[in-house]
């Protein structure tokens, strides 16, 4: 199988939609590594929190420590296996950061300031960090120091994916064949969760309000309100037509993505607004519940979640180590 390698930045709150689109298929990966009978070590699966990239925009320390162990806790209990996966925080294992050095003298300026979400972040910022400006080359380092194969990421992360690739061709032109060159995948189509009040955009982990966004951490109850809630269209019957109908299109996907069926066919099931947003919230329910409360026996062993990053960032830097290794001598560093 191809090497996969999945990130999550330690901002905001997960939702449904990381879920979806972002566990779930590690998830499958794992399933599939075991009906065939394959060890998914770092072979198949590499699963992190990108804590580094936090720290590109203005953030609150202690913020960012609570949320890399609440992701921790939140990925084991949704499933990640650090048995299966290569599981580790990124500022646990220093290769990421080296790499990312002997990238930045690979890469050219104007790359790194064309990239659309610098260039979007840079506007909202009185002082812009130089770390904003260059972490689509850490972000490429992430993806290089480990072979990775294929990167599931939506249309906002393609254009970092693509700069991982033109850096890795061009590195293996320069100075000799040292990285494999990734693609970019895509998640699953439903996986494009809008918010529930303003179902026109994305379903985010810090822009959504509180009322527009089904948290990994909410409560039952609260995951039901918020789909009741959910703002519809005009009209009353129940009909799958993203441009037309954003709001039920949106409850659609969601039910179909839950459930694994296809949000045109679940519209003909329908007569009602009430019914498919009743549906709706007790797939969602279903899907998170179970997750919230395996984090919370997870997150009350501090020790336990330690531990496992510790054991993930030691074997990720045996094999990290390796390719740094690789690349230094390509670009004529010394050995020591």
């Amino acid at each position: 199988m191809p090497r996969r390698l999945t990130g999550f930045t330690p901002s905001g709150e997960l939702h449904l939609g990381n879920y979806l689109g972002a566990i779930r298929p590690i998830l499958a990966g794992q399933d599939r590594a075991v009906r065939s009978g394959r060890d998914a070590g770092p072979s198949d699966t590499v699963v992190f929190i990108s804590d580094l990239h936090a720290l590109t925009l203005d953030h609150d320390p202690q913020q960012v420590r609570r949320r890399t162990l609440e992701f921790a806790a939140l990925l084991l209990a949704a499933g990640a296996d650090p048995d299966r996966c290569l599981f580790l925080v990124q500022s646990h294992v220093p290769e990421h950061a080296e790499l990312h050095y002997l990238l930045e003298c690979v890469a050219g300026y104007g790359e790194a300031q064309r990239m659309i979400q610098f260039k979007e972040k840079a506007r909202r910022q009185e002082q812009v960090r130089v770390s904003l400006l260059t972490y689509p080359i850490l972000m490429a380092a992430d993806i290089l120091l480990y072979d990775t194969d294929e990167v599931p990421v939506g249309e906002d992360q393609r254009q970092h994916v693509e700069l991982a690739r033109d850096v890795a061709s061009r590195f293996n032109a320069r100075y000799g064949q040292t990285f494999t060159v990734p693609r970019a995948v895509n998640p699953p189509v439903a996986a494009r969760i809008m918010d529930l009040t303003t179902p026109n955009v994305k379903m985010s982990k810090s822009a959504s309000s509180a009322a527009g966004a089904l948290r990994l951490l909410d409560e039952p109850d609260a995951l039901r309100r918020k789909v009741m809630r959910a703002v519809t269209d005009t009209g009353g019957d129940v009909v799958y037509d993203v441009e037309g109908r954003p709001g039920v299109s949106n409850l659609l996907d969601i039910l179909a993505a839950c459930t694994e069926q296809q949000p045109a066919q679940l519209a003909d099931e329908f007569n009602r607004y009430s019914d498919l947003k009743q549906a709706t919230a007790d797939a969602v329910v279903a899907t998170l519940a179970p997750v919230r409360e395996r984090y919370l026996d997870i997150v009350a062993k501090p020790d336990y979640i330690r531990e496992v990053l510790r054991d993930g960032a030691a074997r990720a830097r045996t094999y990290a180590g390796e390719k740094l290794k690789a690349a230094k001598s390509a670009l004529g560093l010394l050995p020591v």
